[in-house]
């Protein structure tokens, strides 16, 4: 049986991230290319319903999975799931992270929640 999860159910925890959405791959629908590797945490639904969402911010080639570790997630206001920040241990300022993700989160309305450690 799945979980439902939020973000801060995985803030400061390793996690397993499979890749659906791998580097310079096309979204599906709209057709731009992902700047990163994009996927989810098998087993925990998000509440959206679908299994909860990662971006890894640590590689620069395409991944199938990765254990990493959640240093922060996005909270959507206006949509209703998180999305995991994951890295392999590397630490990036609110300004960074909402920089290397403005390319999906622009579209919506957002905060960027970090670990006290970050």
């Amino acid at each position: 049986m799945k979980k439902t999860v939020q973000g801060e159910d995985f803030l400061g925890k390793t996690c397993r991230v499979e890749f659906d959405r791998p580097l310079g791959s096309l979204h599906p629908k709209h057709g731009w290319k992902y700047p990163l590797n994009y996927g989810f945490v098998p087993g925990y639904l998000a509440g959206d319903g679908e299994e909860i969402d990662a971006y890894y911010l640590s590689a620069n080639k395409p991944l199938e999975a990765i254990e990493g570790l959640c240093i922060g997630y996005v909270h959507r206001f206006d949509d209703n799931e998180d999305k995991l920040i994951v890295t392999d241990g590397e630490r990036f300022s609110e300004e960074e992270l909402e920089e290397r993700l403005n390319f999906q989160e622009k579209w919506y309305k957002h905060k960027i929640v970090v670990g006290d450690e970050q």
